[in-house]
């Protein structure tokens, strides 16, 4: 009992270094309060982008924000909703319309928690480095433009039609003279506003203001009536109670839930690998996995939409001073303040600014420069992107995400398989390494061909390692083909497969096959499978410890053999 009483201290004390020291407090402070003010407008902005009730952007911010910053292992990642997380959620049907819109919210957040928790649960932080650069930079562009064509309804007051983006874009374009032109010159002005007051000392709270002037002009402009925040949600001053999940919608929210917490994670991903916790360590991305699903569950709880690692927002705290983990803990304190002190003016944001400001977010997501560096890398890459690119243009994002990820995975098999490459090591007796050269087309009869394969062996390889090898003609008498097999810890059934197929073949015209460096695993799997009767036990040479003595061994067998 002692001992457990001891070890929570431990971890207590260890946990709590996390929020810095008497001497930090103040620059997280201040850090804090500048992403917690900013947070509100981009919450709001962040549930119009999602095509919910704004309120459910900001409850995400704000418990996204809490949860991360009591439980991802990096100490700095701000947990909020990010661009293509809402648009996700934009094309999901259970909340876009129905009677239990917020109980889908809330069950699609907890879901993608679930997710993200047994992923960090199964240490699975390093799969996302299979997900190609092409498939990311075809996704975040495509996310970007839908980004901007999601919002021309409210950036121009006429309400489009159409199945997707593409298509109530077109219909928008074609009825300018529909659009109200007021709430053009807002969502104009919001922009323009943001752009010049970031240039100020103001920084990233030009946004804020540069909101709040605008929708204090769309208060008192003549003509018809802006919408506003107020006409589409009731903000009250107090905090949401907790929601149970809807179980019923669990089924139909498990694909959106399984692309959510993929994206999510991915775009935390970039802030583990990047930014390092304050003792100069990266955290582990399996532990921010962990958190960011905690960060979801506690969102969902509380009626916030689904949430991820943020890029933006780390950034944000931590140009702005954030020495710990303090400052995310603050800023959640002070959208709590905002919610409370200040809810009936939140209803008078004009609907048109947060437009505005997601069009430049948008603007400001693509990555011109990337798209060309891969559609230069080659046709595959250029395909990868261009197909990535339209599919998430085209169809809903939550099927695009999984087909990009399906694209991935068949890419990297593709690559891999096509990397092995099969090489001959000759000794010639002048030093003790060995020349290394194409294989011969045919094995010569009498000879011993020592052969490397450089690469991955899995099964996609086979076949690609079997046509390398010589050609086995029909009289190779006394030829001994030698397959070092060093460092390859597992060669799957279709690789052992090809190994018995190439020792019939040799024995059949009179040649033998022998495999060096073999190890321990490797030997039990030829065992288990037969093929190490088949190619006889003889012809095995264990690895040893000092490189080049298995390989000695055999090559010693096959000169005694009389080749």
């Amino acid at each position: 009992m002692t001992g457990l009483l001891e070890g929570l201290r431990s971890w207590g004390r260890r946990y709590l270094r996390r929020f810095g020291s008497r001497s930090t407090i103040g620059s997280d402070a201040r850090a804090g309060l500048v992403l917690g003010v900013e947070s509100v407008p981009d919450g709001l902005a962040s549930g119009l982008l999602a095509g919910l009730n704004p309120l459910y952007g900001l409850y995400g911010y704000l418990f996204g924000t809490l949860g991360g910053a009591l439980a991802t292992g990096s100490v700095f990642m701000s947990v909020q909703a990010t661009g293509a997380m809402s648009v996700i959620i934009s094309d999901v049907p259970q909340t876009q319309s129905g009677d239990h819109v917020a109980a889908a919210v809330a069950t699609l957040a907890m879901l993608t928690g679930v997710v993200m928790l047994v992923l960090g649960a199964l240490r699975a932080g390093t799969l996302v480095r299979f997900i190609p650069t092409a498939v990311l930079v075809g996704f975040v562009n495509a996310v970007a433009i839908n980004i901007i064509l999601g919002q021309l309804d409210t950036f121009t007051g006429y309400d489009s039609d159409g199945v997707n983006r593409l298509d109530r874009a077109l219909d928008t374009v074609l009825h300018v003279l529909d659009f109200q032109w007021s709430a053009v010159a807002i969502g104009v002005l919001t922009i323009v506003a943001i752009i010049v007051l970031e240039r100020t000392p103001l920084g990233a709270l030009g946004m804020v203001v540069a909101i709040a002037v605008t929708s204090a002009l769309a208060a008192v402009m003549p003509g018809r009536e802006i919408a506003l925040v107020s006409g589409v949600a009731e903000i009250p001053r107090s905090l949401p109670g907790p929601v149970a999940p809807d179980l019923s919608l669990v089924f139909p929210l498990i694909v959106p839930a399984l692309s959510l917490a993929l994206v999510g994670l991915v775009q935390g991903a970039a802030i583990s690998g990047s930014i390092p916790n304050p003792d100069g360590r990266y955290p582990e991305a399996s532990a921010d996995f962990r958190g960011q699903g905690v960060a979801n569950a506690v969102s969902g709880l509380f009626q916030g939409m689904p949430v991820g690692g943020s890029m933006s927002a780390t950034a944000l705290v931590r140009a702005a001073g954030a020495k710990s983990a303090l400052a995310n803990l603050v800023a959640a304190i002070v959208m709590i303040l905002v919610i409370v002190a200040l809810g009936g003016v939140i209803g008078f944001v004009a609907m048109p600014a947060l437009a505005g400001l997601l069009i430049l977010v948008g603007y400001r997501t693509i990555k011109p420069h990337d798209l060309l560096m891969v559609w230069r890398t080659g046709r595959i890459q250029a395909s990868v992107l261009g197909v990535t690119f339209v599919l998430t243009m085209v169809i809903p994002l939550q099927y695009a995400v999984m087909v990009g990820v399906g694209l991935a995975v068949v890419l990297h098999v593709a690559r891999q398989s096509n990397r092995v490459i099969v090489r001959r090591w000759e000794f010639d007796g002048v030093r003790p390494l060995p020349l290394e050269l194409d294989p011969p087309r045919e094995l010569p009869p009498g000879e011993v061909v020592v052969l490397v394969a450089y690469g991955s062996l899995f099964f996609a390889a086979a076949p690609v390692f079997e046509n390398q090898l010589p050609a086995v003609p029909e009289d190779a008498a006394g030829a001994v083909v030698i397959v070092r097999l060093r460092g390859k810890d597992d060669l799957g059934s279709t690789f052992i497969k090809v190994l018995q197929g190439y020792a019939a073949r040799l024995h059949a015209a009179g040649g033998t096959l022998m495999l060096a460096g073999v190890n321990e695993r490797v030997y039990a799997q030829l065992d288990a499978t037969g093929a190490l009767a088949r190619i006889g036990e003889a012809n095995v040479f264990l690895e040893q410890r000092r490189l080049g003595d298995s390989l000695s061994q055999a090559l010693s067998a096959a000169h005694a053999r009389g080749a």
